[in-house]
């Protein structure tokens, strides 16, 4: 059963399962403190649970971390490794939501995110893209979302010294999720 609220006119309760081939989870990251490195992960799944008190909504996302894609198969190759995600003991990554706050328009969600073991709260800052009705009779809703981590706080700290001073990788790695979910029926 699917109901409306008042809190925003296209809200509807429900069960959201996410739709991959229209969605994107992307990081960046400062490189040799001139440039952004950018990548994604090609594997990964969302639930979004809309309650009947939209601040007891819930999202669960799990990310194949071996799906990293730079564009550049050596670095991803290292990125793999106990430098950075250590997949084989850590295959992915988890995020689950602890509380909302804000408009549904101009949101954020607390959660917990959990890489390499480590678990630490963070911020998703969103924002609501809208909702449609596609032509199969699909429900479908987006929405994007950012948080900035420190590399750091999850044991991910490889870095090389630059002859001219400062690091090869910057701490701050700035995650994106734009994500596109169904209303399951």
């Amino acid at each position: 059963m699917t109901t409306s609220t008042s809190i925003h006119p296209d809200y509807i309760v429900g069960t959201w399962k996410l739709d991959p081939t229209h969605s994107e989870v992307s990081f960046t990251v400062k490189h040799l403190m001139i440039s952004k490195v950018r990548g994604t992960f090609e594997t990964f799944d969302v639930t979004i649970v809309t309650a009947e008190d939209p601040h007891d909504s819930t999202i669960e996302a799990s990310i194949d971390v071996s799906s990293v894609n730079t564009g550049v198969e050596a670095r991803d190759q290292h990125l793999r490794t106990s430098d950075f995600f250590l997949v084989d003991e850590h295959p992915t990554m988890t995020f689950r939501s602890t509380s909302f706050d804000g408009e549904p328009d101009d949101f954020s969600v607390t959660g917990d995110l959990t890489m390499r073991g480590v678990t630490k709260s963070v911020v998703l800052k969103g924002e609501f893209g809208g909702l449609i009705v596609d032509g199969y009779g699909n429900t479908r809703a987006g929405a994007t979302a950012t948080t900035k981590i420190n590399r750091h706080d999850f044991g991910v700290s490889w870095n090389n010294a630059l002859e001219a001073g400062g690091m090869t990788l910057g701490d701050d790695v700035t995650i994106t999720l734009d994500l596109q979910v169904v209303l399951q029926k």
